[in-house]
């Protein structure tokens, strides 16, 4: 049964964070990066699919300090609400509190992986990036990846973009990454568009987000 604790970022605030221990033998931990809409019952569900699949699970609510308990509805008030958090947000705080969440899994065993989703996709990016330790990263949607395409990666890392993402150029995306981390493996999916992982009706496409899962699932089990 998932709970929220609090977890402590390197400014010593102190955030909420929805934790699941896993169903399973535990294989390691997953942090997982929130949506543009704070930590909403999509968020809660993929914590407990990865409970379920082996990993102890941690989704960190990345705009306490700007609204605690933030959440929106997928409907333009929403998205105003959420982008202005997302845009509020330094960078570097956000990588603080992906880095403590990943000590708090590491007390608990060594292996430690992220995933976001949206917003969460380009801070997993930059946490492959800028979080010392963590064993994989997988990127789903994000915006900022193109721009930061050119990171230096500390860890084995994939991308998953929806053909038909109004927001994200897939196949620009997909350029710009080969050129400076030709080991990265982007995945574009055809018949998908921006959230598919995400299983609210207007977004969720079943079929990407099964396989995109299961590449994210042989990463964190391979790393």
């Amino acid at each position: 049964m998932g709970e929220t604790i609090k977890i402590a970022g390197a400014d010593g605030f102190e955030f909420s964070a929805y934790h699941e221990p896993s169903f399973t033998p535990r294989k390691g931990g997953v942090i997982v990066i929130q949506e543009i809409f704070g930590l909403d019952e999509y968020v809660r569900a993929d914590v407990e699919r990865w409970a379920k699949m082996g990993y102890e699970a941690i989704a960190p609510a990345m705009y306490d300090r700007r609204e605690p308990g933030f959440l929106a509805k997928h409907d333009p008030d929403g998205i105003k609400a959420g982008v202005a958090h997302a845009m509020g947000t330094p960078i570097d705080q956000a990588m603080g509190d992906i880095a403590a969440c990943s000590r708090f899994l590491k007390t608990r065993g060594d292996k430690v992986c992220v995933v976001g989703y949206c917003y969460g996709g380009s801070l997993a990016w930059l946490a492959a990036a800028k979080v010392e330790g963590l064993a994989a990263a997988s990127s789903y949607y994000g915006s900022m990846v193109q721009a930061n395409a050119a990171a230096r990666l500390l860890c084995p890392t994939i991308v998953h973009l929806g053909r038909s993402d109004p927001g994200i150029p897939a196949d620009e995306v997909a350029k710009a990454v080969g050129e400076h981390n030709s080991k990265v493996a982007v995945y574009i999916y055809e018949a998908a568009g921006h959230g598919f992982n995400n299983a609210s009706p207007e977004r969720y496409n079943a079929e990407a987000a099964d396989l995109a899962r299961y590449r994210t699932l042989d990463l964190f089990d391979k790393s």
